[in-house]
């Protein structure tokens, strides 16, 4: 047995000198020894030495590119839980992050999972992450998970059922979250054999009689598909797979399909060293294969929110069978196989130097990360903050309550029930007595003490509860349970906050305030009143404030009526506007706005008088409309002004220039129909050195409106100016 054990080990340093050449492995060797002493008189259910499964885990870590101590703590990972190796220990021999991560694991496998309600697994999702203060926390409890799933048929068929929905609900979409696909994948199929083994012998038995047919089809197309790509210089791999068995299961079932029915079982991967290939071999498919309407994802452009990235078309081959085909490069094929771990295994570029980090971009909301080191020093640094927010903990029967961040027990009472919270008594944390104000953490098993003969809840557990829910249920209680000490302490806080504010009994009286507030806030007396303030439901500061704004306004009409009337003026005669513009002195005179300069609403303005065609109207910076230029008609221009409401729409230009590309007249057509700015007329011209000028005549309601226009066409890819055209 010793023999096979090293030769495990052998395996796993040829793959860790594969993926991580630079890792100590005299360090990775003595946590191998270490856990096999600790686990020396253990035994997997198969009657292996048990330490053969932190050495599979190590390698499945290996594998995704993990860092040394990951590779340390996978080999470490079921120490403290299994054997009487503590904390300390490992501290002492590999370090505090070595130990730390252990520590992790351990929590995570110490999880009860006993509720399989969709909430119930979205928040121990959840929680599993934010529990997990380094990632590779999580990343190791995938592995350990990973390869037990693999060697779970010598489990008992109750075990093998209860450990593959718990893959299925928890760990698989976890690895999904973290963009882990080959993982998740394998992790679907080996649960789905355990919980409809019938299903799933169907369907293997179904693809067995068909995989000499499949086979010849798959290296058919894959040839024609290399032979032509080679044709054109375009390095790349092409391989075919049928989709993996759980994604065949969900739509035969789903769907109620049998195999033959399922026409996308055939995916082929085209893998190539840049992007430019990418989009060019897309162009090759679809001159090969007819494409099928609808069925594009540009995943490239638009990468999903776990980093995935590739180009998706399903075609119909020459034989009349569809099929799917992804295009990425090695770059983003890692990143699809491996997630998130792919991010640091991949991070060093040809060169050596760092990789873009704009293409991470999720990584850096998921984590907060320094990346500035090596890559045991960025480890090192690297936390979950996915849901800083919230914290999540246990009832004592292991259901999962989410909390708001800083929650207490009284938040958590009110959360199992209304009366759990009026008849606490107090809270034990992990089995410790805790004050009240205790803040809570994420894992934390709560367990709430309850009495009947409990007095009810505290006035000062309003300052202390963190959740709305908690907060309105205590204010309840006080409302129904407490109305005459809620009446004399609401009349104390009432009175202390007239004092601070100056405002004596005469002034509600002179004023008649109080009558006016009660019917304002649907009160009958002022005792029911002081009773809403005393329960919480209202804010003696902010009436008192009201009150204040009340008797000055009061005021101020007292005076009005005190001063002596004023002699009303006539109004003036308003001249009706014409297109939105008012000349002053004349009305019903026909408007038209200069081709010059078309002003639009918000432009200073002023009219000239022309000879038979009424007022014409120019913005006040126009050339035309210096009257200096013209001494002698200056008794022809007159003063107009915009009216104040207008809803009519105005001509104006706009020019834009930017460098000559593919696409420029729909991006700027695109950014003015995003506005719902109604375009007149476009017309692009060469303006040499590269550039060209688009002057566009559009449609706006004002100033305002052109500017916004304006700000968002400069923001445009290439642009180097944006003015108002001339006219």
């Amino acid at each position: 047995m010793i023999d096979s054990v090293e030769e495990r080990y052998r395996q796993l340093e040829a793959v860790i000198l594969d993926s991580y050449p630079g890792a100590d492995m005299g360090r990775i060797r003595a946590a191998f020894e270490y856990a096999r002493d600790a686990h020396s008189t253990q035994k997997r259910k198969d009657g292996s030495a048990f330490v053969t499964h932190p050495l599979a885990a190590a390698e499945i870590v290996a594998e995704i590119g993990l860092d040394e101590d990951s590779l340390c703590a996978a080999l470490l990972h079921d120490c403290i839980e299994d054997t009487p190796v503590t904390h300390e220990d490992i501290e002492k021999h590999f370090g505090k992050d070595v130990a730390e991560i252990v520590e992790g694991v351990t929590k995570l496998t110490r999880v009860v999972y006993t509720s399989k309600e969709e909430e119930q697994m979205e928040n121990l999702r959840k929680m599993l992450i934010a529990m997990a203060k380094d990632i590779r926390v999580i990343l190791i409890k995938i592995a350990d998970r990973l390869h037990n799933m693999r060697t779970m048929e010598y489990q008992s068929e109750e075990k093998q059922r209860e450990k593959a929905l718990e893959t299925m609900e928890v760990y698989a979409p976890i690895a999904h979250r973290l963009g882990m696909q080959k993982i998740k994948w394998e992790l679907e199929d080996l649960s789905i054999k355990y919980l409809d083994p019938i299903g799933c012998e169907e369907i293997a038995e179904g693809l067995r009689m068909r995989h000499v047919e499949d086979e010849n089809f798959f290296n058919r197309v894959q040839d024609r598909i290399t032979e032509r790509l080679n044709e054109h210089g375009i390095e790349c791999t092409v391989y075919g797979r049928i989709k993996h068995l759980y994604s065949i299961y969900r739509k035969m079932y789903s769907q109620n399909k049998v195999l033959s029915e399922v026409l996308d079982l055939y995916a082929f991967r085209i893998i190539v060293n840049d992007i430019s290939d990418c989009y060019n071999v897309l162009g090759y498919i679809h001159d090969m294969y007819r494409p099928i309407p609808g069925c594009f994802n540009d995943y490239i452009g638009t990468p999903k929110p776990n980093m995935y990235q590739s180009l998706h078309t399903n075609v119909i081959g020459g034989e009349g069978i569809p099929f799917e085909v992804q295009i990425r490069t090695w770059a983003m094929h890692q990143t699809a196989e491996y997630g998130i771990a792919a991010h640091w295994k991949y991070k060093e570029g040809k060169d050596g130097k760092v990789a873009d980090e704009e293409k991470f971009a999720w990584v850096r909301r998921l984590l907060e990360s320094q990346q500035d080191g090596d890559t045991q020093d960025f480890f090192h640094a690297l936390k979950v903050d996915m849901f800083a927010d919230e914290v999540f903990v246990f009832t004592p029967s292991g259901d999962v309550v989410n909390l708001p961040a800083g929650s207490t027990p009284i938040d958590f009472a009110y959360n199992i029930h209304s009366e759990v919270g009026n008849r606490m008594t107090g809270a034990l944390v992990n089995g410790r007595m805790v004050q009240y104000s205790h803040i809570l953490n994420n894992g934390d098993i709560v367990r709430i003490l309850t009495s009947n003969s409990a007095k009810g809840p505290s006035r000062d557990w309003l300052e202390i509860v963190r959740s709305p829910e908690a907060r309105n249920k205590v204010r309840q209680w006080f409302k129904k349970e407490k109305k005459e000490e809620n009446i004399i302490h609401g009349k104390m806080s009432f009175d202390a906050e007239l004092r601070h504010a100056n405002i004596s009994a005469a002034d509600l009286a002179r004023e008649e305030i109080m009558p006016k507030l009660l019917a304002r806030l649907s009160f009958k007396t002022t005792d029911e009143l002081y009773a809403a303030i005393g329960y919480g439901g209202l804010s003696a500061q902010k009436l008192v404030n009201k009150i204040r704004e009340d008797i000055r306004a009061a005021a101020k009409t007292r005076k009005k009526e005190e001063e002596p009337p004023k002699e009303e003026k006539k109004p003036e005669k308003r001249v009706k506007p014409i297109h939105g513009v008012v000349v002053e002195g004349v009305d019903n005179c026909l408007v038209k706005f200069a081709r010059c300069c078309l002003p639009i609403p918000g432009d200073p303005i002023v009219g000239f008088i022309t000879r038979g065609y009424g007022v014409s109207v120019h913005r006040q910076d126009c050339l035309n409309s210096k009257s200096d230029r013209q001494p002698d008609e200056t008794d022809r221009w007159v003063q107009v002004s915009w009216a104040d409401v207008s809803d009519q729409n105005y001509a104006t230009t706009i020019v834009v220039v930017l460098r000559d590309r593919t696409g420029i007249v729909v991006d700027v057509a695109s950014v003015l129909n995003a506005l719902n700015v109604k375009i007149t007329s476009f017309n692009a011209r060469d303006a040499g050195e590269g550039l060209v000028t688009v002057t566009v005549e559009v449609e706006v309601k004002n100033r305002d409106g052109l500017v916004a226009a304006m700000a968002r066409l400069m923001s445009i890819s290439g642009v180097t100016d944006v003015r108002r055209g001339e006219g």
